[in-house]
């Protein structure tokens, strides 16, 4: 009888600390929500202040509109891996999880690209106010991805290890949800900043 009492005990420690780590996930991804909040009103006061430099119109819109398309495929893609994990297929949901993580490392190639090019033509983030809100917005999101892409990889490795558990399973929900909110995030970017800045 003690035993059982004990295990049960434990069980439910066990599942109130998978609850309040779901809960530090929320409370992580309204804090982040806030942060790109005051990065999107700080544009949205700054954007104009361009000291004669660089502006919105100066933007390579083609270049910004192939990022925006690999990284709606990686949400796509991120989407197959969560099917694949309730159907219990370790091979697929590993494989997709492999693609997700590439794509976003191309997001993020083509960000760098575009951030060292800038500053070659004389765009650094210290020119204006507007390219200092504009390298501390984009910027922060491309950091964002680089903490999806390196936790896909710790992910990876667990499941090779692993396969799929329930902790593998809440672990896999909770990335894809935090990559389909980069990915809204980046809708707002390129709507506000990019598109916004060439009219």
């Amino acid at each position: 009888m003690s035993q059982s009492v004990t295990d049960h005990g434990h069980d439910h420690g066990h599942v109130d600390l998978e609850e309040l780590k779901v809960l530090g996930f929320w409370i992580f991804l309204v804090t982040d929500c806030l942060l790109f909040g005051t990065f999107f009103s700080a544009y949205a006061v700054l954007n104009t202040h361009t000291n004669g430099g660089f502006t919105g119109k100066d933007f390579d819109i083609p270049g910004f509109i192939t990022e925006t398309f690999i990284l709606l495929i990686s949400s796509f893609t991120s989407g197959l891996a969560v099917l694949a994990m309730h159907k219990g297929n370790k091979k697929g949901l590993i494989g997709w999880l492999i693609v997700t993580a590439a794509l976003g490392a191309t997001f993020v190639g083509f960000e760098i690209n575009e951030f060292t090019t800038m500053v070659a033509e004389g765009a650094p983030i210290t020119r204006s106010a507007f390219l200092t809100s504009f390298f501390s917005l984009v910027g922060t999101h491309g950091v964002h991805v680089s903490f999806g892409i390196m936790w896909m990889i710790a992910l990876i490795i667990q499941l090779s290890r692993r396969g799929i558990t329930p902790v593998t399973k809440r672990k896999i929900s909770i990335i894809s949800l935090y990559w389909h909110f980069l990915d809204a995030v980046w809708i707002f970017i390129f709507t506000v900043v990019y598109l916004m800045g060439v009219m």
